[in-house]
């Protein structure tokens, strides 16, 4: 099977925290199956539907814990496999905390 993925994806488990799903608050936590550019594969507990604009935060590794560096990002849920979801990530930031 060929993958005509626009941009590669790189595997990498990093917690994601899912905010908010169009209005609706959301606490669901997880961990990222890969990432690249323009989307991420995630698995863990979400109520999410296909088609939902979606707003997440991924943690990135900084080596420091007094740092805590997070990129928040706005998407759109656009497929589900067992207990895993794939959102794209049209909007991002970097945001750190003291």
């Amino acid at each position: 099977m060929n993958d005509q993925r626009r941009n590669q994806r790189f595997d990498l488990r990093l917690p994601v925290q899912l905010v908010r799903s169009g209005s609706r608050p959301l606490s669901g936590a997880g961990e990222t199956r890969n990432l690249s550019s323009s989307g991420v594969l995630f698995s863990g507990a979400a109520d999410v539907a296909i088609g939902q604009p979606v707003e997440y935060t991924i943690g990135l590794p900084t080596g420091s814990m007094a740092n805590e560096l997070h990129l928040r990002c706005v998407g759109k849920v656009v497929r589900r496999e067992q207990n895993a979801w794939a959102m794209t990530m049209d909007r991002y930031e970097f945001i750190r905390s003291a």
